[in-house]
């Protein structure tokens, strides 16, 4: 990554002082002390290359045995090992952070060779749900942009797309109701999950908020930023749209519009950035679950920090929640989350989603399930899966 080198400027014409001595042209030691550094970074770079086309190499031939005994091409716990196995040898300079998104970045690279992934994610280009499946499965993923979680959902359910990636749950506003009824009866399951720190910007064609008359955005956006909108833009029609991109790709069509979305969906659109981080909660953060069918990847192995999520129902009789609760005390299993939903069944029932911490595999946790379910009139495993730090 050599740096273009400009030719030194011409020597100042002598003033007359200092006879015998002329100065030396501005930057020319300079660039005389660069250009050793220059050449060993192009020598490094050029190893780097090779070295990578040698690791290409070889992932090809692990794909030629994987696709010869029908094993899984993506396997996440392997991603974790080698980069946590990396990133322990790392004497810096760099950062561990940065060293796990380069190496993230090298290994989907590989796996594009052995066999390019399709995830289904929230569409268009822009949103924070294709934000997480590239920081999950790097950039090499073969992206098929849907306009609803329903339909990534069913991309992931047909085979269209291999695994699909979903909003879960925010920070500030709680779950994503919708992605919880389509797990009750989507045969999929969770085996992975991205939490990311969410920002919203107002974005629009004009850089300023004169004559804006509609504010578009993904319902859950909306009601992140509820306060700054009503102090800022209190006459301001505020539009639920399927996603904040899709918000962007609109606000771009019209001046009159605007948008709440990411600085990606800025770029994505040519908008302005009026507003940066304009949500209500500095800290906000939206989890992301990734969902394929069983058959496209088994249950990743125990990672030592898991979580298992499970939907359950209950007779509708007194004390059938404790009841429900019992097994995970008696057996030391820590819940983290507990959502209730309605059955739509007109009875006053309800379906309760529960994330515990453990793996299945895990024997207080399975003991626990065993004795939970035979309590139960319905119940469903969602997944155990390693959780972000």
């Amino acid at each position: 990554m050599a740096d273009q080198q400009n030719p030194p400027p011409a020597a100042a014409p002598s003033t007359g002082h200092g006879a015998g001595h002329s100065a030396a042209p501005a930057g020319t030691d300079s660039n005389a002390s660069l250009a050793p550094l220059r050449q060993q970074i192009d020598a490094l770079d050029a190893q780097i290359l090779d070295l990578l086309n040698q690791r290409a190499r070889v992932a090809e031939q692990v794909g030629h045995i994987k696709r010869a005994e029908g094993t899984p091409f993506f396997r996440p716990d392997r991603v974790a090992q080698v980069i946590d196995k990396i990133t322990r040898a790392n004497p810096g300079p760099l950062l561990n952070q940065h060293i796990t998104s380069i190496w993230r970045e090298v290994m989907s690279a590989c796996l594009a060779l052995e066999a390019p992934q399709r995830v289904a994610v929230l569409g268009p280009q822009g949103t924070f749900c294709e934000q997480a499946a590239i920081e999950f499965f790097g950039s090499a993923a073969n992206l098929i942009y849907c306009a609803n979680f329903d339909e990534v959902f069913h991309a992931t359910a047909a085979g269209t797309a291999q695994f699909g990636v979903v909003g879960i749950e925010n920070s500030t506003e709680g779950v994503v109701a919708r992605t919880l009824d389509l797990f009750l009866r989507s045969p999929v399951q969770v085996v992975g999950e991205v939490s990311l720190l969410v920002r919203h910007n107002l974005l629009r064609q004009v850089n300023g908020l004169e004559g804006l008359e509609v504010v578009m955005a993904h319902p859950q956006a909306l009601a992140q930023c509820q306060a700054w909108l009503a102090q800022h833009l209190p006459h301001v029609e505020r539009r639920a749209v399927s996603s904040n991109a899709e918000g962007a790709r609109l606000a771009a069509t019209n001046p009159a519009w605007a948008a709440l979305a990411s600085e990606r969906a800025a770029a994505q659109f040519g908008l302005h950035i009026v507003h940066h981080a304009i949500q209500d909660e500095a800290y906000n953060r939206t989890r992301f679950s990734i969902i394929c069918l069983p058959q496209t990847l088994g249950t990743p192995p125990p990672s030592g920090k898991d979580c298992t999520s499970l939907v359950v129902s209950v007779p509708n009789r007194p004390g059938a929640v404790h009841d429900l609760l019992m097994p995970l005390k008696a057996h030391g299993v820590s819940m983290t989350r507990f959502e209730s939903r309605p059955a739509k069944s007109g009875q006053w029932e309800y379906y309760f989603y529960i994330d515990v911490q453990g793996h299945v595999d895990q024997a207080h946790v399975a003991a626990a399930l065993k004795e939970l379910q035979s309590c139960c009139a319905f119940f469903k495993v969602l997944g155990s899966y390693p959780v972000n730090d």
